[in-house]
């Protein structure tokens, strides 16, 4: 299985509108992948919480569109990352869509773990409560954002519920980069599944950004990992792994909670 995760950063001198032309001649050039992933609220900035009331847009929106277009000419599925959504009541989620090879959505996750600490996203974003899992053909994703990394009962849900590929897209901050790391290895090693984590790169709203989008194996094996700035990352990888490793080690057999 291929899969390119595309490391952007979120120039505040560029307008939305074309920051989301940018994103789609990129996931149109990763066309021979099975997956494509996108980093966090790529449109406005994980950190630039002043722009979510006003960048907020309906599910089937602007980015909708263009993504759904953008998977459908690559023939790839695409985790678009995530958007402030805005819904009819008025009530704005982080939520992330995925796309299949023909364009349709495929699933939507509205991000659980609100980061703040009682400002920034934690107050102005509801908190989503339905854990997403999507079969592709040559495995199940199980979805998370950024924050929710912290978090592993999360994951353990989505294990529960089938997952043997996690994706991650975060605007993970760079001084905290070393944990983005080690926790993107333990879900991985935890779980005996693949992790997917897509970053940004740059700096918005003030906060240097981490970048280095990975890509760990069942074993907590980095295949692969970006550096700080702008990348697109691609590894090849076998899900078949998963089940090997859990029949090699059955681990997950022994909980007991």
């Amino acid at each position: 299985m291929r899969a390119s995760l595309i490391q952007i950063a979120v120039d505040e001198g560029e307008s939305v509108e074309s920051r989301r032309r940018r994103m789609a001649s990129l996931v149109r050039e990763q066309a021979g992948a099975d997956l494509v992933v996108l980093p966090e609220l790529w449109t406005t900035g994980a950190f630039a919480f002043e722009e979510f009331a006003g960048q907020a847009e309906p599910l089937e929106g602007p980015t909708h569109e263009v993504m759904a277009k953008a998977a459908s000419e690559a023939g790839v599925w695409l985790h678009a990352g995530s958007i402030p959504e805005r819904t009819s009541d008025g009530t704005l989620y982080n939520t992330s869509l995925l796309f299949s090879p023909s364009g349709e959505r495929a699933a939507t996750y509205r991000k659980i773990h609100r980061f703040g600490f009682d400002k920034g996203e934690a107050v102005l974003m509801g908190r989503g409560e339905d854990l997403v899992t999507v079969r592709l053909p040559e495995t199940t994703l199980g979805v998370a954002t950024c924050y929710d990394l912290r978090f592993p009962e999360l994951f353990r849900g989505l294990v529960d519920a089938g997952a043997e590929t996690l994706v991650i897209p975060a605007g993970w901050p760079e001084r905290r980069r070393d944990h983005w790391t080690l926790l993107a290895r333990a879900r991985a090693v935890e779980n005996q599944v693949f992790v997917l984590a897509c970053g940004t790169a740059g700096t918005h709203a003030r906060v240097p950004q981490a970048g280095h989008s990975i890509v760990v194996d069942p074993w907590g094996q980095v295949l692969a990992e970006a550096g700080a700035g702008e990348e697109v990352l691609t590894v090849e990888f076998d899900p078949g792994k998963v089940a090997v490793t859990r029949e090699q080690f059955p681990a997950l057999k022994d909980r007991v909670l």
